[in-house]
């Protein structure tokens, strides 16, 4: 094989694109054989997908996808990210600008340029990812380049404009039980009113997500309260009214099969305030005066009356702590949020959560997921906790560390103090809706090397390891989320 001095292929020269068998397992014989065993009996497992931000409208309208760079490269900030570090603009990459100014429209021109700029995703869960899904979704054969860019785009994209290839099809394709879609404290849930209506089998639950609400300080807070008003029905004057706006709307979620709620928060902290405080911070909120202090003390009261009430609704409470997000200003400013420049910080969870875990951890009605992008809290702070709570659930290792090292380090970090069954097993947590049985194989791959490792060194008998295998792939996150007795959602019309 010739190669060029900067690391690239010759020039026609065609490389194929081939998924190894024993991909992510040690090199080891004797643990890539047990490893090997164990994946093979969960490889095949429904995909139970709990928490993830594919826009439902997609399943809801089942149209076909409109080509391949609209669906795999513009909505992906994974993808972009890397190619904003290495000096490509993202209005070369078609992302949309905030105040609709002009970008890249051709996609063949953007899906190009991604092509020439694959190498750049080698050893990345990403390329991982990519790889795997053009390889078995698509059926593409050789390695995506500058030089085969054009041959694949157009390879993928007749097979878009098949039936085969609709959101639908593709969801029953992938074998996905479930699939948890994020949506506003005042989402109508229209999308999911239309998927209940069509007759389709497939189960697409909403889950609450009610940060922008509580956050005062921003300046878009005022519409968020208003088209929380709308909704609701009524005005939201005072704390106690807002309150009850809330109750009512995981009400109406829960009508909708939803079984969880979500919280992305800087940090974990919880306080609780007395009454008549809280709707001093609320006051000043409705004035727009409530500063950056008033916002961080009143999120840390709501994270403790959204325990409270998920103790009294059974929805389970999720915390995704430690991200500071939109941290490239000029960014933000040109295209808005969530265009890969979220950063995570180092965050504390003892002292944070004390509050909130003495009030309701205690309480078996209670579960709470933790999410961290801090790694060095795994066996300080998150393993204890889960491993003595009732409440506490791990969740598995998120966004930066959603790779397969994050994993191994999670499980290394994670199961001596907590066990595996205080974990909340796997969820892919994306936008990339062909991505999502990748993702899942490399999790249940890692998973069984992990095991094998175990096995290998005489801590587990195989048997257990069977078992183990299972339920981190598919047991532990139906019993998490309390979707052991998933059904088919009742017709539309939940009441509102």
């Amino acid at each position: 094989m010739a190669v060029a001095s900067n690391g690239h292929r010759l020039q026609g020269e065609v490389e194929p694109l081939t998924l190894h068998e024993d991909r992510l397992f040690d090199p080891d014989p004797q643990v890539r054989r047990i490893a090997r065993s164990l994946y093979e009996e969960t490889r095949d497992l429904p995909l139970v997908c709990p928490h993830g931000h594919v826009d439902a409208r997609m399943l809801a309208e089942d149209e076909p996808f409109p080509e391949p760079t609209a669906l795999i490269v513009i909505p992906d900030h994974y993808i972009f990210r890397m190619l904003y570090s290495r000096g490509i603009p993202l209005e070369a990459l078609g992302v949309p600008t905030r105040d609709g100014s002009e970008v890249e429209g051709d996609p063949r021109r953007i899906w190009q340029l991604f092509g020439e700029n694959f190498y750049l995703f080698r050893g990345t869960p990403t390329g991982a990812w990519l790889a795997q899904e053009l390889y078995e979704v698509f059926g593409v054969r050789q390695k995506l380049t500058g030089e085969t860019a054009q041959r694949i785009y157009d390879e993928v994209a007749e097979k878009l404009a098949s039936p085969e290839y609709r959101p639908r099809a593709l969801f029953d394709r992938f074998g996905i039980e479930v699939l948890t879609t994020t949506d506003g404290a005042a989402d109508t849930l229209e999308q999911h009113r239309t998927i209940r209506a069509s007759g389709w089998d497939g189960v697409v639950l909403p889950c609450f997500r009610p940060d922008a609400v509580l956050r005062i300080a921003l300046p878009g807070w005022s519409d968020e309260l208003a088209a929380l008003e709308r909704v609701h029905g009524s005005p939201i004057a005072d704390y106690a009214a807002f309150i009850a706006a809330l109750e009512g709307r995981r009400a109406f979620f829960r009508s909708m099969g939803a079984t969880s709620t979500d919280h992305g928060v800087l940090e974990p902290r919880t306080e609780y305030v007395p009454a008549e405080v809280a709707d001093t911070l609320f006051q000043k909120a409705r004035q727009g005066i409530a500063t950056a202090e008033h916002q961080r003390r009143f999120e840390a009261h709501m994270l403790m009356e959204m325990a409270r009430m998920s103790v009294e609704d059974g929805l389970v409470m999720q915390i995704h702590a430690g991200s500071l997000r939109d941290h490239n200003e000029r960014v933000f400013q040109r295209f808005g949020s969530d265009k890969g420049a979220d950063i995570p910080l180092a965050t504390e969870y003892t002292r944070s959560l004390k509050p909130l875990l003495n009030a309701y951890g205690n309480d078996p009605r209670l579960t709470v997921v933790l999410f961290t992008l801090d790694e060095s809290t795994y066996s300080r702070e998150l393993a204890p906790l889960a491993g003595h709570y009732p409440a506490v659930r791990l969740g598995p290792p998120w966004w930066f560390h959603d790779s397969p090292q994050g994993m191994r380090r999670y499980r290394e970090q994670v199961t001596e103090t907590a066990g595996i069954y205080n974990t909340a097993g796997f969820n892919d947590d994306t936008r990339a809706f062909c991505s999502i049985p990748a993702r899942h194989d490399v999790s249940r791959r890692m998973d069984a090397d992990f095991l094998a490792g175990l096995v290998a060194r005489h801590q587990v008998d195989l048997g257990d390891a069977r078992a183990m295998a299972r339920a981190l792939a598919y047991d532990l996150v139906r019993e998490t989320y309390r979707l052991e007795n998933m059904r088919r959602p009742a017709p539309a019309g939940g009441v509102e």
